[in-house]
């Protein structure tokens, strides 16, 4: 299979992975023949890459940072959790949302024990499991990725539900901002950014006083979106002032927006977001999670089609743990011909052959304005 961008999706090619939609139902299913209803479709909810059948690749192996179990349990609830909250304003004195401890509790124990049983898990694109609401998808990505992240750090279990708590509900206060403004297909005025900052303070006065959540969980809904020089929001907090664990998740969640296909730009790969996120090292993000992040994130994730500046072209088939940079290619093409007989580079191993370009296009980072 190959991990290929919807926009160069064709009828006739065959999916290699299941597609969930937003109730954690099998939307669309492995070895089913895309047509162009279909690839309209899935352009249409966002959906960025898909992977597809190649028969020159079918001993790859691309492996799943969560169960298809723990996937659909927590789309459903997230999902359920979130338009109950938008049906029941927190702007009510007394009102609590008690269905949340035992649902998140069971997300986090699901996410903890796929992960643990994983030991040399990396952090994979989750964006192409899904057709969702983003909010939706963004709240569980980032809840993996942190927890991942939280496991390599030497938390225990119990700091690890917690961080991963935090990061499940970080967005939490968004089901009271406005749907006009949570879904505007375009850059937000002043104002409207105004009011969707306001979704911290809104989260934080929404679980603090829940019962069975740690209070923890609702400091980091209100600063994850904080920056080490006092440049973010809600309060300007700096460094040591802003909590460890608002630290990681504000970090993941500008790795996952970025990652994610918005209705106004298209998603970026995980290299060029991790460029960007080096860029804010000492000023934005702690210079050792951002190092963490690089270190446990598949930079080019299996499956990608990549050209090398030898002038061969392949696709990813595996990725080495200790180097994430320097993957595994199976060529398939040289100087744009395709070959009989596909070999494969270790880059680990061969250090004067670089990628150049992905999916045909340069390696060169965009530029992230409208993040």
């Amino acid at each position: 299979m190959r991990l290929m961008p919807i926009s160069m999706c064709q009828p006739g090619m065959r999916l290699a992975k299941k597609i969930f939609s937003d109730e954690g139902l099998v939307l669309l299913a492995e070895d089913i023949e895309l047509t162009a209803r279909m690839i309209r479709r899935l352009k249409e909810t966002g959906i960025s890459y898909v992977y597809i059948m190649d028969k020159r690749l079918d001993d790859m192996v691309v492996p799943d940072i969560i169960s298809d179990d723990t996937l659909r349990y927590a789309l459903k609830e997230i999902r359920q959790t979130f338009r109950q909250m938008m049906d029941r304003p927190n702007g009510k004195r007394g009102v609590t949302y008690p269905y949340i401890s035992k649902n998140y509790h069971n997300i986090m124990n699901m996410v903890l024990d796929d992960l643990t049983a994983q030991p040399d898990a990396m952090i994979m694109l989750m964006n192409l499991s899904s057709v969702d609401h983003y909010l939706y998808q963004h709240s569980l990505n980032v809840c993996v990725y942190t927890t991942l992240l939280g496991i390599a750090e030497g938390y225990n279990r119990d700091e690890l539900k917690a961080l991963g708590m935090g990061a499940i509900l970080h967005d939490v206060g968004k089901s009271q901002v406005p749907v006009e403004i949570l879904k505007k297909p375009g850059k937000l005025t002043q104002d409207e950014f105004e009011i969707m900052k306001q979704h911290t303070e809104i989260g934080y006065k929404m679980l603090k006083d829940e019962p069975n959540i740690p209070l923890l969980t609702a400091h980091c809904a209100l600063q994850h979106h904080e920056r080490l020089d006092g440049s973010g929001y809600p309060r300007g907090l700096h460094g040591n002032e802003i909590h460890e664990y608002a630290k990681w998740i504000g970090l993941v969640d500008s790795y996952d927006a970025m990652t994610s296909r918005r209705v106004y730009r298209e998603a970026m790969l995980p290299h060029q977001a991790i460029e960007l996120l080096y860029a804010g090292t000492g000023t934005l993000y702690e210079q050792h999670m951002v190092q963490q992040f690089r270190d446990k994130v598949a930079i080019y994730p299996i499956g990608l089609t990549v050209t090398m500046n030898s002038g061969e072209t392949g696709v990813v088939v595996d990725i080495n743990a200790a180097c994430p940079h320097r993957p595994i290619i199976r060529v398939l093409e040289e100087c744009g011909e395709a070959i009989g007989s596909p070999y494969e580079i270790d880059l680990s191993k061969q250090l004067t052959t670089m990628i150049v370009g992905v999916n045909n296009e340069s390696t060169e980072v965009p530029n992230a304005a409208g993040l």
